[in-house]
C-alpha cells in the first residue's frame, strides 16, 4: 500500500505517468491502423471506411490518408490536433494560421475575403469551419508540404470539446479533397463528448 501511495505522489508531483514519459514508438506499416486515435479532448468520432489510418506522427491525436481521385496523383491527408485544455490557442487566431499557408496564384497571400468560414453548432459542440483553396505552403516541416502544392484546398474545423479545442486539417489536391468533402463532414456529425 505504501508502494502504491509513493507511485501516485510521484504521478501528481511531476504531471506525467511513467509510462507516458517515454516517446511513442513508431508502429511498423502493417499496424498503421492501430496507431490512430478517435478521440481527443472528450471528444471521440468515427473516420470514413476507406479512410487510410496511418502511424503515429509528432504532435497528431491521428492521421488519416485519402487515396488520390481520378486525375490526381497526391493523396489528401486529415492531420488531427489536440494540445490540451486551454492550449492551442484562439480559434481565430488558428483560422488566421491556416489561412496564411495559403498563397493565390500570382503568388499574393489568402485573405479571409477569399476563404469561406463558418460558425456552427454541430453535433451540439461549437465547431468553426475553414475552405480555402490555392497554392499549400505547409505550416512548417513536420505539417506541410516540402514544396509548394498549387491547386491545393483545405478543408478545416476546430471542434471547441469539454477538454480544449480539437482541430481537423484536411489538405491535398483540390479534386481529391472535394472527393472527401462528404466523408469530412459525416466525420464532423459523427461526433459526440466522451
Amino acid at each position: 500500500m505504501k508502494r502504491l501511495l509513493s507511485a501516485m505522489t510521484m504521478v501528481v508531483a511531476v504531471g506525467v505517468a511513467p509510462a507516458l514519459a517515454q516517446p511513442p514508438q513508431q508502429a511498423p506499416q502493417g499496424q498503421a491502423a492501430a496507431q490512430a486515435s478517435s478521440e481527443a479532448g472528450g471528444l471521440v468520432w468515427t473516420a470514413p471506411s476507406g479512410w487510410e489510418a496511418q502511424a503515429a506522427r509528432p504532435m497528431r491525436v491521428a492521421t488519416y490518408r485519402i487515396a488520390p481521385a481520378k486525375g490526381d496523383t497526391d493523396p489528401a491527408e486529415l492531420a488531427i490536433f489536440y494540445f490540451g485544455e486551454g492550449q492551442g490557442g484562439a480559434v481565430d487566431a488558428n483560422v488566421k494560421r491556416w489561412l496564411s499557408q495559403f498563397q493565390k496564384a500570382d503568388g499574393t497571400p489568402i485573405t479571409e475575403k477569399d476563404a469561406r468560414t463558418k460558425k456552427e453548432t454541430v453535433s451540439g459542440l461549437s465547431v468553426t469551419t475553414v475552405d480555402v483553396k490555392g497554392t499549400y505552403n505547409g505550416g512548417g516541416p513536420m505539417m506541410g508540404p516540402a514544396s509548394p502544392k498549387p491547386n491545393s484546398r483545405l478543408l478545416g474545423a476546430i471542434v471547441e470539446g469539454p477538454q480544449g479545442p480539437v482541430f481537423f486539417k484536411l489538405t491535398g489536391p483540390e479534386r481529391t479533397v472535394a472527393g472527401a468533402e462528404k466523408g469530412f463532414r459525416k466525420l464532423l456529425e459523427s461526433m459526440k463528448k466522451q
